[in-house]
């Protein structure tokens, strides 16, 4: 299939008003883009529509160049309604590119999105799963409704997490999130198997933070683990403190939540 550009203002300024456009300006001498050039015809056929490719032969639309200040090739440009969204230099790694790719991109589902984030703050996890769902499957690479699709189902189908966030690895800029919602899984599955925590006076009031992990009550599970690491800090090898942490990243060290209970969990952990 050829990306080579005919018609500029139909292909990239008309189109992107309906479809985020990826421009490429490059030359046939350049090395670097005949390296980046292949991967993002690559990406393109893989991107389900969610985006097209447009190249653009510097050479012999030096207008278009000069027009758009281009200093150094290969350069992209990616169009969202008629301009400029977001921009990079150079033959990055595929990894890298996708990484651009997932920020840069706008969600088709925004509104939805926006929505389900609301539905999660007041608790209403279930309604927010109806939002999510239909959204990771028509858009698998949404890593951010992939990982409140994660939170949602906490409480009530732990077990499915692990396979959810499984595309969020070390390169995804939600990585640390998603760490956090695998540890919070485990303990939200815990809370239904009472009977795998080992015995000790801290083990009920560890349960219960358990247990408000599931229902999302993040603030209920920091009071009840830091209770537990005044107590116990070894019980089950450390997984109060780790239950924290979690949530902590999870939420973000600005969230009131955590800046509410860290001063707390920190006493607790060192004392």
């Amino acid at each position: 299939m050829s990306h080579e550009v005919r018609d500029f203002e139909t292909q990239v300024l008309q189109r992107s008003r309906e479809i985020p456009v990826l421009v490429d300006f490059w030359a046939p001498w350049c090395g670097p883009c005949r390296t980046l050039g292949p991967v993002l015809e690559r990406l393109a056929a893989q991107a389900g529509g969610r985006w097209e490719l447009v190249k653009i032969n510097t050479e012999e639309h030096q207008d278009l160049a000069a027009g758009f200040n281009i200093a150094s090739i290969p350069a992209v440009k990616l169009f969202v309604n008629g301009k400029v969204a977001d921009e990079f230099v150079g033959a990055l790694p595929e990894r890298e590119i996708r990484r651009f790719l997932e920020k840069a991109l706008p969600s088709p589902s925004a509104d939805q999105l926006a929505e389900a984030k609301r539905l999660l703050e007041e608790g209403a996890n279930g309604a927010a799963v109806q939002f999510l769902e239909p959204i990771v499957a028509d858009e698998p690479g949404n890593s951010e409704a992939r990982l409140l699709l994660a939170q949602s189902l906490l409480g009530t189908e732990p077990e499915r997490i692990a396979a959810l966030l499984s595309p969020l690895g070390p390169e995804s800029d939600l990585s640390e999130k998603a760490d956090a919602l695998r540890s919070l899984a485990r303990l939200s599955q815990l809370a239904k198997n009472p009977s795998a925590l080992p015995e000790a006076n801290v083990r009920d009031r560890y349960l219960a933070g358990a247990a408000a992990v599931g229902s999302g009550n993040f603030g209920a599970a920091l009071e009840a683990f830091i209770g537990v690491l005044e107590r116990n800090r070894q019980y089950e090898n450390g997984g109060a403190k780790e239950a924290c942490k979690a949530i902590f990243q999870l939420l973000g060290m600005r969230h009131p939540l955590v800046e509410r209970h860290f001063r707390a969990f920190s006493s607790a952990l060192h004392s």
